[in-house]
């Protein structure tokens, strides 16, 4: 089977295939006390899937922000991959993929060296992980694996999928609640990881027949 005709489906990272929340909380308190400035962590976590600079602006002065940000991705790797949890159903899912013969990739705005501490540390084994992508740019890493689904829970994630041509499955389970998800133009909603072996048997049957 060809690498245009293989099944191949990319995954976000944060909130759908891990739950980052208690890691990237605990990174940034590290961050505050490090640097003295107050970050309303709570705030921060309920708004995970944009790049890290975007978030950083809301507590830094802009001309700080990139050192700032390389200090987080440093410190990062101490505080935040131990509590860190596999969102139900992680695992299955990729497994899902290769079951059907299919290759699974994780596309993700996570510095990508981070990206592959918390799927090593959980066991969750991709055949790739592209990092340091966000929204349409996620197309890119898309396209070059020929994906032919992408699954987020962010609508960052269904612009991406959308930009690459690609079916976008999305679960509410990161700040996007599923109305917001559907008006984005998710092609499928989920209720969350669990559902979607079976989702994908369908699909490839489908795409197979």
């Amino acid at each position: 089977m060809s690498p245009e005709t293989q099944l191949t489906v990319g995954f976000d990272l944060d909130m759908t295939l891990i739950d980052s929340r208690p890691g990237i909380k605990a990174a940034f308190e590290a961050l505050s006390a490090e640097t003295g400035t107050f970050i309303d962590t709570e705030q921060t976590i309920s708004r995970l899937g944009p790049p890290l600079d975007q978030e950083l602006a809301y507590w830094f002065p802009e001309a700080e922000i990139p050192a700032v940000a390389d200090r987080y991705r440093e410190i990062y790797p101490t505080h935040a991959i131990e509590p860190t949890p596999a969102m139900p159903g992680a695992r299955e899912a990729v497994e899902a993929v290769r079951a059907l013969g299919g290759r699974a990739i994780v596309v993700t705005a996570k510095h990508e060296p981070n990206a592959r501490l918390h799927l090593d540390h959980l066991g969750i084994k991709p055949d790739a992980v592209i990092g340091s992508l966000w929204a349409e740019a996620k197309a890119v890493a898309l396209r070059e694996y020929a994906a032919q689904v992408y699954v987020g829970d962010h609508v960052g994630d269904v612009r991406g999928a959308r930009t690459a041509g690609a079916v976008s499955v999305t679960v509410p389970t990161g700040p996007c609640p599923e109305p917001e998800l559907r008006a984005a133009g998710a092609d499928v909603v989920l209720s969350d990881l669990t559902e979607l072996p079976a989702w994908l048997a369908e699909y490839e049957r489908t795409r197979t027949a």
